[in-house]
């Protein structure tokens, strides 16, 4: 039987995190999340502490009784952080350091980042500097202090309760109000996406012991490239998508993979079964759907509006 934790999950109110601590709590787990907005996910169950990671007072106090801490805070857009550097540094850099001083001090029994597969990547811009200067530092905390860690580097997610900074959600939610989705590239980019209720589901089994002082690789089980994924959605839209290839003007985002050579390896772990990509995007579409027109209600199968 597995040993039941009093978990800190930090940047539990955003897209990813919110499902780690929900995967979390249906393993019977104690959660409580830490963040600077109310979370829209809460479950009665967990519990909620309002608070930014930059104060170190707050964060100190939030650890209190704590055995396991989930970082998943910070500027995790990469188009953003390349627009705001300094904010980058200070948020993810420092903000993880703050929490890394706090998690010895509470003398905390593991500590799991929310790092990227952009990491040792050419790709990725500010992104992937913080992410990489993060792992590091979390490595000197773990020899400084005897903290038990685990990187977990994350690919391609998406899935329920994400938002415009995601792809995919930009991509359906253009889809789903003007007929038409705008591409910026040639459509042979390739992603190997993964459900986000997959990753969080595998955030959980990095838990275990066996998983300590390692730099996991969460990516999906097959690779797709945009054009293939665009002709995907296009036939689940009845062929009425309009769909716009543009020149991409970005270098902060890879065509093929997100890796270039370097000796320090991460092992991919995977989850099988695992959500089909293709019911994970008709889920996808049915919640945008239903965000755009909230008048509308699920009786029987067909979409009816009570006014």
């Amino acid at each position: 039987m597995k040993q039941k934790k009093r978990v800190l999950v930090i940047g539990g109110a955003g897209f990813l995190g919110s499902h780690v601590a929900d995967s979390l709590s249906e393993q019977g787990h104690e959660v409580t999340i830490y963040d600077m907005k109310k979370s829209r996910y809460l479950r009665k169950e967990q519990k909620q502490i309002i608070g930014d990671i930059l104060d170190e007072a707050m964060i100190n106090k939030a650890l209190k009784g704590i055995q396991v801490v989930y970082h998943m805070a910070g500027i995790s857009d990469i188009e953003e952080s390349f627009q705001r550097p300094v904010d980058t540094v200070k948020f993810n850099i420092l903000g993880t350091t703050i929490i890394l001083e706090a998690c010895l001090k509470n003398k905390i029994e593991k500590f799991l980042f929310a790092s990227s597969a952009y990491v040792y990547s050419d790709s990725g811009s500010f992104y992937r500097i913080s992410k990489q200067a993060c792992e590091l530092i979390i490595e000197g905390y773990a020899e400084k202090g005897n903290l038990p860690y685990v990187i977990l580097r994350y690919g391609s997610l998406y899935g329920e309760r994400a938002d415009r900074r995601n792809s995919i959600f930009r991509m359906l939610e253009d889809a789903l109000t003007t007929g038409k989705i705008s591409y910026a590239g040639d459509g042979s980019e390739k992603r190997e996406f993964i459900h986000v209720k997959d990753a969080a589901d595998l955030s959980v089994e990095a838990l275990q012991d066996r998983y300590n002082g390692q730099n996991l690789i969460l990516t999906g089980v097959d690779s797709i490239n945009y054009s293939e994924l665009l002709k995907m959605l296009n036939e689940m839209m009845h062929g009425k998508l309009k769909i716009e290839f543009k020149k991409n003007k970005s270098k902060t985002h890879y065509a093929l993979t997100p890796y270039s050579f370097n000796p320090k390896l991460g092992r991919k772990l995977v989850t099988n079964p695992h959500i089909d990509l293709g019911q994970g995007l008709l889920n996808m579409i049915s919640q945008i759907h239903h965000d755009l027109h909230p008048e509308l209600k699920d009786k029987f199968g067909l979409l009816v509006n009570e006014k």
